[in-house]
């Protein structure tokens, strides 16, 4: 019996609501595999936490972490209770940075059933490598004085390491697939980091000869991937672009409630985690509308992580199956509740036996 440690940790609003309908689906699947179990431990940590204990997590929050398999996370934040950059840093980027999660991939189809926000889908199918680790988001700058002689400096760091792991990813990654990479760039007007983000990606692509390679301004691949997300197989971004780009695509997808990511450790040293792309949904909570399909999209990517990727792919074709079926929450143009949605998931598992 193949056992998988999943730390499940709910996090905010339809995070809570959602969470354990995607448990349920990963437990029903792994019965039906036979020989895979997931064992779960739950943490509750929030802005409700941090409300009761000052803190998003505990000082020794990583070190719990460190004992799972991988960690599954919902969502994080809720503005009228907690800043977000305090919410978000103190539990999401305190785990990517503690547990060196410096690759987030994140994925976006058509997916049958669901009416897409793009004049010609034509049947897209992309990932998104995003560097997880530095880039834009790096903790390296200050302020100083105040009033109007205020002055801040936010330092972009991108080092080679970590900019050629991205891309040599993303160009392994395209040889699985259609074989094309589209690197995320701005090397018109930021004038250093992105001139070197443009050499190693054709330093590296020089290693990938039968793999096809292009670069394009972020504003315009912004625009490219509303117009014409089918043109599009792996893009390679830096942290800020990458975040943006895949919010994106998830809303071109339909809904930002159904995108699947996966924050990837990528020598195994320290556990993954996955999330969906989605936030808390302060504005759904306790409706019994959210989207589960993002969370359950996410357990589907954690299940290619460890290498069930039969078993993977027969579950985001349920999936599929189901919102073809017109079984579908209110953001993506149906009338079902989450627990229908995922109660028709799990009907349909049940039948792979």
């Amino acid at each position: 019996m193949k056992k998988i440690k999943l730390g499940v940790i709910p996090g905010d609003g339809v995070g809570v609501e959602i969470m354990p309908y995607a448990t349920q689906v990963l437990d029903v699947i792994a019965q039906v595999h036979g020989g895979l179990k997931f064992e779960h431990s739950w943490y509750p940590w929030s802005c409700e936490y941090y409300l009761e204990h000052g803190e998003m997590m505990p000082k020794d929050g990583l070190d719990q972490l460190s004992q799972h398999d991988a960690i599954f996370l919902g969502a994080v934040g809720n503005p009228n209770l907690v800043a977000d950059h305090t919410s978000l840093w103190g539990l999401l980027i305190n785990i990517r940075r503690g547990f060196k999660q410096t690759l987030n991939i994140r994925h976006a189809k058509q997916l049958r059933g669901i009416t897409p926000m793009v004049i010609n889908p034509n049947g897209f199918d992309l990932i998104v490598v995003r560097e997880n680790s530095e880039g834009e988001y790096s903790e390296v700058g200050g302020r100083i004085h105040s009033g109007e002689d205020e002055v801040v400096v936010q330092n972009a760091v991108f080092t080679r390491k970590a900019t050629e792991r991205a891309m040599r990813y993303a160009f392994e990654l395209a040889k699985t697939r259609k074989g094309h990479v589209t690197s995320a760039t701005k090397s018109n007007g930021i004038v250093f980091s992105m001139p070197f983000w443009d050499e190693v990606f054709d330093q590296v692509g020089k290693d990938y000869p039968d793999v096809e390679k292009r670069s394009a301004h972020i504003d315009a691949l912004a625009a490219f991937l509303v117009s014409k997300p089918s043109e599009f197989d792996i893009i390679v971004a830096s942290n800020l672009f990458g975040d943006i780009l895949t919010d994106i695509s998830a809303a071109v997808m339909g809904s930002i409630g159904i995108g699947p990511a996966a924050n990837l450790n990528v020598d195994g040293s320290y556990p993954s985690m996955f999330e969906p792309v989605h936030g808390s949904a302060p504005d759904i909570v306790g409706k019994g509308i959210a989207n589960p399909i993002g969370q359950i999209w996410t357990g589907k990517m954690m299940l290619d992580h460890f290498g069930e990727t039969e078993l993977a792919t027969q579950l985001l074709n349920i999936v599929e199956d189901v919102t073809e079926a017109g079984i579908k929450t209110p953001d993506v143009g149906g009338k079902a509740t989450t627990s229908e949605v995922t109660d028709e998931i799990v009907s349909r598992i049940k039948q792979l036996t």
